[in-house]
């Protein structure tokens, strides 16, 4: 009867003080878990005290908010040639390579030790954060908390919001030094907590993690990172190419994996500068077209993939690794991005949804225009004799409706 009336009396006040009650069971659990890592109930009780959800937050599971949400990811609502501006890359290339000079013998020290070049650490350090001037805005504990209570990733987030407390307890940084994006991810590097404790790196000898001030830790600790993802040492991210007659991007299905001389003896021709090393002809790769016809194609190969696994997102992976180049004294794609108008994030989800009606598609749908969508896409134009160019525009979403 109790339980009854107080769950009458937060209906009647609204769904934040519904939200404030359940965040306090939320956290009287979270206390409860706080030991398995390593963090006491007095600082747990320090640091949560007043604590509230900011319910304001992206990809949060609430109700009156359906279906997947990217507010806050360019990652996934930009098109290639968006995302990958030349005249801005040509900006961040420039003030890479001015760092390059600042950092010179720590960056070959980092590669000596873990085998990534230094700029690609750099690349990664100025797409997270702009080389230290991006403000980090959010209060990491709140945000960690938030994601953990009501996140879509819930799950995933219980721990980060634990060990989020842990860095406070153990000295790493001050509760006003510790700021995240809005999704949990924290200095220099923009790591998650966990990623923290895993990769982070003492390299300039302090005795302390600094991925908040020390540039040389933060740049030892992303390489760290990549390193214990798989990079392989000498290995190029990836190399641009004219694709050989006959294909198109309907045949860029990132399973299917050769090695690039094989590419190469079928007719695919390396552009854009880059002469493959012995390294790169002899490994593995898949063809992917980021753009599908109104762009450039690529043989990726096992060291796109740990980049990826640093930020999931395609369009995330390209401008890093291009980045890397440019800061190296590469050249531009040789390959120009074409202007093309690309659905909503609703819109490409409701292609995934007619694909997976029509046999073309089996994986989620989330509204993202992965590489997967983008072969799905190609592939039921192949099957329907349409012009082939595996884009998630409006004018394929009208197309498979009408195949009803």
């Amino acid at each position: 009867m109790i339980l009854a009336v107080i769950a009458l009396i937060a209906s009647l006040m609204g769904p934040g003080a519904a939200a404030a009650q359940d965040f306090s069971a939320f956290l009287r659990e979270m206390r409860a878990e706080a030991a398995s890592v390593g963090v006491t109930t007095a600082t747990f009780d320090r640091e949560t005290e007043g604590l509230t959800p900011d319910l304001s937050l992206p990809n949060l599971d609430l109700p009156g908010r359906r279906g997947p949400s990217n507010a806050g990811q360019s990652e996934f609502t930009l098109t290639p040639a968006q995302y990958l501006a030349p005249k801005a890359l040509a900006a961040q290339a420039a003030k890479g390579r001015q760092y390059l000079a600042r950092h010179r013998q720590a960056l070959a020290a980092i590669e000596r030790r873990y085998g990534v070049p230094g700029s690609v650490v750099l690349a990664i350090w100025g797409r997270e954060t702009a080389f230290g001037a991006a403000k980090v805005p959010y209060d990491a504990v709140r945000v960690l908390a938030t994601q953990a209570f009501v996140g879509r990733r819930k799950a995933e987030f219980r721990q980060e919001f634990l060990l989020a407390l842990k860095m406070l307890q153990d000295g790493a940084v001050s509760r006003a030094g510790l700021r995240s994006s809005w999704a949990g991810a924290i200095g220099l590097t923009q790591m998650l907590p966990s990623q923290y404790y895993k990769y982070g790196v003492d390299f300039d000898g302090s005795g302390r993690v600094d991925i908040w001030t020390s540039e040389t830790d933060a740049l030892a600790s992303i390489a760290n990172h990549l390193a214990g993802e798989g990079w392989v040492r000498g290995l190029d991210w990836a190399l641009e190419v004219k694709p050989a007659a006959g294909f198109t991007c309907g045949h860029a299905d990132p399973e299917e994996a050769m090695a690039v001389s094989r590419w190469l003896a079928r007719g695919f021709t390396v552009i854009g500068g880059k002469v493959p090393s012995a390294t790169d002809r002899a490994a593995p790769a898949s063809l992917f077209m980021p753009a599908g016809a109104y762009g450039p194609a690529f043989l990726i190969t096992r060291n796109y993939y740990v980049l990826k696994a640093y930020n999931f997102s395609d369009l995330y992976v390209l401008y890093v690794g291009h980045l890397a180049d440019l800061i190296d004294g590469g050249a531009a794609f040789a390959t120009p991005w074409q202007a093309a108008k690309q659905s909503s994030t609703a819109g490409i989800a409701a292609i995934q949804q007619e694909l997976a009606r029509q046999g073309h598609y089996a994986e989620t749908v989330d509204g993202r225009a992965g590489m997967k969508t983008r072969l799905a896409i190609g592939r039921y134009q192949e099957a329907r004799g349409l012009s082939v160019d595996c884009w998630p525009g409006d004018a394929v979403l009208k197309a498979l409706q009408a195949a009803r």
